[in-house]
């Protein structure tokens, strides 16, 4: 059976911490005397007692998580916080639970989907919220992807296994050590991109929301217009740290212990995702170029940051990209579901499982011709055996047969196709905007019923915990004794 206490206590644990993320906003509210401090002021109270609530039924005095504690702990640390992370929303911005809970699991995935409107004219306080929530989604998924998926060999994981991924007693210094040098990396690039924004023209409170929205690769804006609300050179910064925020950050701690870039360099994703963005780029911007009145530098810009935004699952809007012919729609949709690299605060499939898929197939092609070849499979060095092989089918047919059953469950709530399959890859893969006029990327979501941001909000979970995470908890055989 699950062991419970564990779990109340860990995640008791995370809405302390929750709470006091909610102090940055009411501090704002309080010392800029604009609107909002009471409401974070309810939130704080409310999320403080529970989670010292949930540490005292959970306190034991000592405990060790296992794998079958760990998959209904993820996603219960998911949910928890997005239950009480939508309390502002919800006082400040006078919204429904329904919506409130949808921005927050938009906001924590680092999906960027939303609900809201007139941005420009909102309580600072509460965009601040929205960013942190991205902010903190962001590097919350980059410790998932480095420490818990490849302890529980979600989606072939294990392949990036390493002393940082072993939940054992003798590790648990090293995790530390890695947790604590990749916050240090996200906050510098923090930094780096919000000095960026700022040195193009955004002041200084529109610079730091962008910055954790960019780097988080979240995409949630201050503006209605996103980021065609400000200059070029705005857009180039963000496709510099909406590329940086793709990358493996567990690469980047590796390459600062090294003093040397070769950890990056020589890496097979990050050159595939490199490859797939100057491709992609020089194809786009020379169609662009021929089909629109843009010269070839505005055209490579306007790629690029689109091309970024979707690929990396950041979601900000600078053009409508559905408007620029069936060319471009139809490879944005494929696009959407790529994602970028493991270990990055981007969502979708992931590079290295699309590079491995090709290594596997060719080797079929090779098997086909030489029955009695032997061809081991490699990625990065490491071997890929059956067991991370198996992983990974069970994570495709996973993650299509969600994308399938959302659309179709959407279909059924009187959704037009367009939209309701767009809206589904969008959620799970966690890109933002749609295709269409009702979710595309200039409108949101507010017009959905009920039922369809819920079940959203459930493939956005299950898109960012990498689907068979939150999957499992619906198998009765999880729930036996075993």
């Amino acid at each position: 059976m699950v062991n419970l206490r564990p779990i109340a206590f860990v995640t008791g644990l995370v809405l302390s911490k929750l709470a006091l993320f909610m102090y940055i906003p009411a501090s704002l509210a309080f010392f800029s005397g604009s609107e909002g401090f009471i409401q974070f002021g309810q939130s704080i109270i409310v999320t403080h007692l529970c989670a010292l609530l949930l540490l005292r039924l959970g306190h034991m005095e000592n405990f060790q998580l296992h794998a079958r504690e760990m998959f209904l702990l993820t996603t219960f640390v998911w949910v928890g916080c997005c239950a009480f992370g939508a309390l502002p929303l919800m006082l400040l911005g006078h919204i429904s639970f329904t919506d409130a809970y949808f921005e927050t699991m938009s906001g924590l995935t680092t999906t960027g989907s939303t609900v809201l409107s007139g941005l420009d004219s909102l309580p600072p306080a509460l965009l601040l919220w929205r960013s942190l929530l991205q902010w903190l989604g962001g590097i919350g998924f980059i410790v998932l992807g480095v420490a818990i998926l490849p302890f529980l060999n979600v989606g072939g994981m294990r392949l990036f296994q390493t002393e940082s991924s072993d939940w054992s007693d003798k590790s648990a210094p090293r995790t530390k050590y890695v947790a604590t040098h990749i916050l240090v990396v996200y906050t510098i690039l923090s930094i780096l991109c919000a000095i960026g924004y700022k040195a193009s023209g955004m002041n200084w409170f529109e610079a730091i929301n962008h910055s954790m929205t960019t780097l988080s690769t979240g995409g949630y804006s201050t503006s209605d217009q996103s980021m065609a609300h400000f200059s070029n050179s705005a857009h180039w910064n963000g496709i510099l740290f909406m590329f940086l925020g793709g990358l493996p950050f567990l690469l980047f701690v590796q390459a600062l212990r090294h003093r040397s870039l070769k950890d990056l360099t020589q890496d097979a994703q990050i050159r595939g995702f490199l490859l797939l963005i100057i491709g992609l780029g020089a194809v786009m911007s020379l169609w662009l170029w021929r089909h629109s009145a843009y010269d070839y530098v505005d055209a490579l810009r306007i790629s690029l940051f689109n091309i970024l935004s979707i690929v990396t699952t950041t979601g900000y809007g600078l053009t409508d990209f559905s408007q620029w012919g069936h060319f471009t729609t139809t490879l944005f949709i494929f696009l959407m579901l790529i994602g970028a690299c493991s270990g990055s605060t981007a969502g979708g499939i992931k590079i290295f499982r699309l590079q491995i898929a090709a290594t596997l197939f060719q080797k079929q092609i090779k098997q086909l011709l030489y029955p009695r070849g032997i061809f081991p499979q490699r990625y990065n060095g490491r071997p890929v055996n059956d067991e991370i092989i198996r992983s990974m089918v069970a994570f495709s047919v996973g993650y299509f047969l969600t994308i399938i059953i959302i659309s179709s469950a959407l279909s059924y709530m009187g959704l037009d196709p367009t939209t309701a399959i767009s809206a589904s890859i969008t959620a799970v893969a966690n890109v933002g905007p749609g295709i269409g006029d009702v979710v595309g990327p200039s409108s949101n979501f507010a017009s959905l019923p009920d039922q369809a941001k819920w079940l959203l909000s459930l493939g956005m979970l299950m898109g960012r915990l990498e689907i068979l995470t939150v999957a499992v908890l619906f198998f009765p055989a999880y729930w036996r004794k075993g």
